[in-house]
């Protein structure tokens, strides 16, 4: 039944264009199967997948919305999804995926490495277990800009539960040292493994966060990137500089600033950087670590003299700036 009504959905969708078959644009009634699409096979288009069991699932592109229904031990990857992806009544399946919203309802036994700009959601569902994004292939970072995501906009492990259970988690976060590829493999397939994937963190192209694990120092710095021609560059660069210095990448964000969210975040610094909000969003990044201040001053000193940045100015201090900016930015963006 849930297949046919997959089908008339994705006819009505599809019927204003005759060139566009649905079968095209949906996984359903697979077993043992390895199956995808490549880049640009799919081009912003809704997808379907039901009914799959035992199946790697690979969407090498970026979509408008994905629905995965009644999936049993699949391995899935989705590549930038501009809207919603929502799991129904899944279970045993590995995931990677990046979206705007995440939803998982009546669900067990899933594993997901995320990238998501709002909130996710779980509904009773439980044993869901999160990690953060990993994955890098060339076409990756066109694909997340037609989405409209961020890289930097992820709050991955910030879940909420609409259907908790008293004295039980139904969710937790995947261990640190979880290796997606041990989770998610790359494609066998001669035609898939064209997609040239790479797991490795330092090449993702979401940045990996540490998100809302316990921190390992009493000391963050903020750092705030202003919008020019090598903005993600250069946050990419401070990333790897300080996570190489032993550091941790604690969460990112990519949010516009006005000239009054300027005075509340950056106090009596605000004049320095108020002509730099015209040019678009700021990125801000939060590090953890003792040492992370002044670590963070060196390499900023050393490697990026003369690009203007916000970075805390003392131990004491840095704190307060971190909790300002993501109090604002969160409730910017309605989180």
């Amino acid at each position: 039944m849930r297949n046919q009504a997959g089908m008339a959905v994705l006819s009505h969708i599809y019927g204003v264009c005759r060139r566009v078959n649905p079968k095209d644009y949906m996984f359903s009634g697979l077993k043992d199967e390895t199956v995808g699409r490549l880049p640009g096979q799919v081009a912003g288009q809704q997808f379907l997948i039901q009914d799959c069991e035992n199946c790697n699932i690979y969407i090498f592109d970026h979509s408008a919305t994905i629905t995965i229904d009644d999936c049993t031990n699949c391995v899935i990857f989705l590549g930038p999804v501009k809207g919603s992806v929502f799991f129904r009544n899944c279970r045993d399946c590995k995931c990677t995926l990046a979206c705007q919203q995440f939803r998982v309802r009546d669900c067990r036994k899933l594993e997901v490495f995320l990238c998501c700009a709002t909130q996710p959601i779980i509904e009773s569902s439980t044993n869901i277990k999160f990690g953060c994004f990993q994955w890098y292939y060339p076409e990756l970072a066109f694909q997340f800009k037609d989405a409209g995501l961020s890289i930097f906009n992820n709050t991955w492990s910030n879940i909420h539960d609409f259907t908790p259970v008293s004295g039980e988690l139904n969710w937790s976060l995947l261990p640190e040292n979880a290796v997606v590829q041990d989770h998610v493999p790359l494609p066998t397939t001669e035609e898939l493994k064209a997609v040239r994937v790479s797991t490795e963190a330092n090449r993702s192209i979401v940045p990996v966060s540490r998100g809302q694990r316990q921190k390992n120092s009493d000391e963050s710095c903020l750092v705030v990137l202003f919008a020019g021609d090598y903005t993600i560059a250069n946050a990419r660069k401070l990333i790897d500089e300080m996570v190489g210095k032993g550091f941790f990448l604690v969460q990112t964000k990519e949010v516009s600033m006005k000239a009054e969210d300027a005075q509340r975040v950056f106090g009596e610094k605000a004049p320095d950087f108020l002509p730099l909000l015209n040019k678009g969003p700021v990125i801000a990044l939060e590090f953890n670590g003792d040492g992370a201040v002044e670590g963070c001053q060196l390499i900023v000193n050393e490697i990026f003299n003369g690009t203007k940045m916000f970075v805390s100015e003392s131990k004491e201090t840095a704190s307060g700036d971190v909790d300002s900016f993501y109090n604002f930015a969160d409730i910017q963006m309605g989180i």
